[in-house]
């Protein structure tokens, strides 16, 4: 995993876990030994080396003012692998904490011999949105897409189709023999509210009820599949499993 920063929020039902009581919120956090306000989701990207091919998974918030990120190039490097060796870039979704690392201060993009990989719907979305225009203009001789839920995309990693964040929004199953590895995006934010209560939604989600959905189904998959994990959002270095905890679910950090 490549760190990139962290993102603040605050505690007050008007991002995450939109309009529950707050003494609810609080108890399920203090019941997790976590912190009540602020709350901090972490930004990270996954790394894959996998024969000739090196592939990242999100490229984080760049410079983006909302969050302290724009450490995954230094990240990058510490792992031995400079920005021009990127063979191919997954995008989960195009939200900023996503695709910010996308292109360089100057707007050209990051990685410049890289195939930049994401679904039909969402690219669709990019080009729609006026104010995502000069992202869009600057990777589209990159761009390849793929439609939802595409299997074997590059050998070895297929897409998940995990609707209702975005028009498109994809989690990736990477696999190499018997080991699987499922990265699954913004299905699930925070690592305690979003995972013990999947139905309580954030603001980013464009379609609450079908990301709710999506994110229990998603959970009870991980869960009963026994699938390592990982996460752009959860504690660094997100990597981890879920596993049922009563009628919920919980998050079990890898050791």
């Amino acid at each position: 995993m490549l760190r990139d920063g962290t993102i603040t929020l605050p505690n007050d039902g008007s991002i995450v876990a939109m309009g529950e009581p707050r003494a609810e919120v609080d108890a399920l956090l203090e019941a997790a030994g976590e912190a009540t306000d602020p709350l901090q989701l972490s930004i990270q990207g996954l790394l894959v080396e996998a024969g000739e091919r090196v592939i990242l998974f999100d490229t984080g918030a760049g410079q983006a003012e909302w969050a302290d990120g724009g450490r995954l190039p230094r990240s990058l490097q510490a792992a031995g692998v400079e920005p021009a060796q990127v063979t191919d870039v997954f995008i989960s979704h195009l939200h900023g904490d996503h695709v910010g690392g996308l292109v360089d201060g100057d707007g050209r993009p990051a990685f410049a011999n890289a195939r930049v990989r994401m679904s039909e719907p969402e690219w669709a979305a990019l080009q729609a949105d006026e104010g995502q225009a000069a992202l869009a203009q600057a990777i589209a001789p990159q761009v390849e897409t793929f439609a939802p839920g595409a299997q074997d995309i590059v050998p070895g990693v297929s897409a998940v189709a995990v609707d209702g964040h975005t028009p498109g929004h994809s989690g990736y199953l990477v696999a190499d023999g018997d080991a699987r590895l499922l990265y699954i995006g913004d299905s699930a934010h925070h690592h305690v509210i979003s995972v013990q209560r999947p139905r309580w939604t954030i603001q980013f989600d464009r379609d609450p009820v079908l990301a709710e959905d999506s994110r229990e189904a998603l959970l009870a998959r991980l869960a009963d599949e026994s699938l390592m994990v990982s996460s752009p959002h959860f504690p660094f270095p997100g990597v981890g499993r879920i596993e049922r905890r009563g009628d919920s679910f919980a998050w079990v950090p890898a050791q």
